[in-house]
């Protein structure tokens, strides 16, 4: 339902095509959400982390989201790597779903955050109609028992431990960035801090 979406259904059948074609070792993992501190500040996981970290630091006041509604199989993105490395073992090449087979939704996310560093997240997030998209995909769930029987592998992190990991990295971020700023406005003197 996205342009990411139809370049991931093309490589997709690219990659089975080269599998039957050329006898490749060549697998498709499909990966539901991952997710860790290393997640892209655009992607709306790591937008939520990020922004109750830095307005628990003071540093911002509010946070924009869309559909709060839209629901999610968030998993944590080292474990799905492991996965991949998984499935490069095996003595034939492959797909398999790997997911947590568990949804979620964005309110959710949010929710857990906020309350993860004491906030209530309903006085900090405004609905911005900009962040809803066109063609929304209202559930995202996978099933990933094939990855479990014959690749061995379950996802460990639940998601309230996951959206802790990632709000924990983005605290000491947020943290740095307000002692850098104080420390800044600190070290100005007086009497240029009157000319800025």
């Amino acid at each position: 339902r996205s342009p990411y979406g139809c370049a991931k259904v093309y490589a997709y059948w690219i990659t089975v095509n080269y599998r039957e074609a050329y006898s490749l070792f060549a697998c498709n993992g499909i990966l539901f959400n991952h997710e860790s501190p290393r997640r892209g500040e655009t992607f709306v996981s790591r937008k939520i982390s990020r922004a109750v970290a830095r307005i628990k630091e003071g540093l911002d006041t509010k946070l924009f989201l869309g559909n709060l509604k839209a629901k999610r199989d968030w998993g944590y993105a080292p474990e799905y790597v492991e996965a991949m490395w998984r499935m490069l073992q095996q003595e034939n090449p492959d797909d398999y779903v790997i997911a947590t087979g568990e949804t979620h939704t964005v309110e959710e996310f949010a929710t857990e955050a906020f309350s993860h560093v004491g906030l209530d997240w309903r006085k900090y997030v405004e609905i911005d109609p900009r962040y809803m998209r066109p063609s929304e995909v209202d559930l995202l769930l996978g099933d990933a028992s094939k990855a479990a029987k014959e690749l061995k592998w379950k996802p460990r992190v639940k998601f309230q431990e996951l959206v802790r990991i990632m709000v924990d990295a983005d605290l000491e971020i947020a943290r740095q960035e307000r002692m850098l700023s104080d420390h800044r406005s600190k070290s100005v003197p007086s009497r240029l801090k009157s000319h800025a």
